[in-house]
Order: C-alpha cells, then structure tokens, then sequence
C-alpha cells in the first residue's frame, strides 16, 4: 500500500519515522540521537522496528501500533496519482491489500483516495499473526497461511510492492511479482546509511535487460501497466 498505491515517501514515511523514534525515546527513557540509533538497530537485525521493541523490550504491538499511527493530519499528508482508481478497475480478477501497517490506518489511507471499493479485502498487521507471534512481511510463513486462507495457489497470485526483497520471498513460494518503482527515489532518500547501501548492493547484483533481478517478474512504475503484466492464466 504505501510507496505503492500512494506516495508515502514524500511526507507520511518521514513522519512515521519521527512518531517511532518518539515512542522509543518516552518508553525506553533514552534521548533522541539513542533513539534513532535503536529503530535503525531494530530495523537492520528484525526487520521492522516493532519487532525488535517486541523482542528485545516486551512492548506490545497494539499499543506501538495506535500510538505512531495517529496522524490527525493525516489527509495533509497524503498524495497519490488521481487516476489510480481508474487503473485498479482494469486490473481483472479479486485485489487485495496486503500491509504491514496496522488496520485502522490502512482504511483510513485507502477511505481517502476513495480505493475501499476498488478491493476485496485488507489484509493488515493484526492479520499476520500465527501461533502467538507476528510474521509481517516478508514472512513466508505468513505468505502461506494468507494463500491457504484465501483459498488459492501460489501460481495463481501476483504481488505488486515497492519493497524488492518482498518480492525475493513471494517468489521462492511461487508468487510472481511486480516490482512498483514511482516512487523509489525518495524511499532511498528516507532510509538509513545501512539500508542504502544495502539497496545499492541490491543494484549492482546482475540484472536481466529488463532492469530488474531475476525474481521479479516485471518492474513498473505505473499502475496503468499492471492489466498486461500480471496476464496470466489463473491470475487472481
């Protein structure tokens, strides 16, 4: 969803950011340059902050989750392309929105650009929950307990995301993946010295003519292209 249906990367991400450092500083009691060194820390070792603050402090998910997605202004910081509804309608067969963000903001990000209608379900954080302990993205396990509970087959499916190694994981499970990239320069502007570099290796990895790794079916950065990508037989 974000990065993805809209550009998060231009004003909500800098300030998720902001609200996670925020939490850390008032629950662990530590000032604010250790607490942009410990959501860097916990992003580079789990994956995602929550996860380390839930391993490593025992914090709950909920209560991390209401507090850094708040966002009153949330409008203020939202924009997406217009035209994006149009171009979901011509996607065929069920879309759903998988996100690693929590319910209530997901509803209200896609209740603003007027998308609920455009999907089938949401599948958010709180959904990605198995045996006592949360899977988020790019959890495989999760991946296969969404696919079972849909009722579909791997080949069937195609995941669009912004976040490459996402689509590294969907893929070894046998899920085709479009790799979005519109708003790609600002997520790399927005990510810590580690994680840049990180996606600079990413970049100098062989690549096909395409442009993209060899796990991503195809790369776009308009969702006008999706109908021709994603053809296939089964697709849903």
């Amino acid at each position: 969803m974000d990065d993805t249906l809209h550009d998060a990367s231009w004003r909500v991400f800098p300030r998720m950011n902001a609200e996670m450092s925020a939490y850390i500083e008032r629950h662990l009691g530590v000032d604010a340059a250790q607490a942009d060194g410990l959501r860097q820390h916990f992003w580079r070792r789990y994956g995602a902050t929550l996860l380390g603050l839930m391993h490593e402090h025992g914090v709950r998910a909920d209560h991390f989750l209401a507090e850094t997605h708040r966002f009153a202004d949330l409008a203020r910081l939202l924009r997406a392309d217009a035209s994006q509804r149009a171009a979901l309608r011509r996607l065929p067969g069920r879309k759903y929105v998988l996100t690693n963000a929590p319910r209530a903001y997901a509803l209200r990000v896609l209740g603003a650009f007027g998308m609920l209608r455009e999907f089938d379900g949401v599948i958010a954080i709180e959904d990605m929950c198995q045996f006592g302990r949360l899977r988020p993205k790019p959890d495989a396990r999760m991946l296969r307990h969404v696919l079972r509970r849909l009722g579909l087959r791997p080949a069937q499916c195609v995941l669009v995301e912004d976040t490459i190694g996402h689509l590294r994981t969907a893929r070894a499970l046998g899920v085709r993946g479009v790799w979005f990239t519109r708003y790609a320069h600002r997520a790399v502007r927005r990510q810590s010295p580690a994680a840049a570099a990180a996606a600079a290796a990413v970049r100098l990895r062989p690549r096909s003519r395409h442009g993209r790794p060899g796990y991503v079916s195809a790369r776009t950065a308009s969702l006008w292209q999706l109908p021709r990508l994603v053809r296939g037989p089964g697709s849903r």
